[in-house]
């Protein structure tokens, strides 16, 4: 039986995919990678004995943020507007021989909707949380590894390399 690898988080960065020089991983103090949750559909049958909530092959709504610390300005360039951004992250793979550094990257894309500036204190280092809405992709490569693909516009969504929606296209004639 295989063991598992274990993974730890060392580091976080966001930029913006166009902008190799949009780098905050001095002033990033947290980030939230969207969760990942089918979408259901309930039947609850007039005759049956209960309700099953049927798994789509379709997710819901990713909702993406990340908090830096100061005020970037950045952000205010293109704020609500589309734009490709990168979650990146670096984790330490420790398992049976040892262990190695590698590399986690999300591509989202989608806008920048919300700056919530945090409370104001002069003895506090004070940050903000960025939030993302109008999210129409989102891919995230662990080690070279695909774990998921979501395209709106391409109608695809892949866990593990399997698209959960390639009959659904076909059954449709595209």
């Amino acid at each position: 039986m295989a063991q598992s690898a274990l993974y730890l988080l060392t580091a976080v960065d966001v930029r913006r995919l166009s902008q190799t020089d949009s780098s905050r991983a001095i002033t990033i103090a947290t980030l939230t990678m969207p969760s990942l949750t089918l979408s259901t559909a309930e039947h609850n049958p007039g005759g049956g004995v209960g309700a099953i909530n049927f798994s789509m092959p379709r997710i819901e709504a990713p909702e993406p943020a990340f908090s830096a610390k100061g005020i970037d300005t950045d952000i205010f360039t293109g704020f609500g507007e589309v734009d490709r951004w990168v979650f990146a992250g670096a984790y330490k793979k420790r398992g049976p021989g040892g262990g190695r550094d590698v590399p986690a990257r999300a591509i989202i894309e989608g806008a920048i909707t919300t700056w919530e500036p945090d409370e104001s204190d002069p003895a506090e280092f004070a940050g903000s949380t960025h939030s993302f809405n109008e999210i129409t992709h989102y891919e995230l490569v662990m080690d070279g590894t695909e774990l998921f693909y979501w395209d709106a516009w391409e109608r695809i969504v892949r866990f593990g390399g399997k698209d959960l929606f390639a009959r659904t296209r076909t059954a449709l004639g595209a």
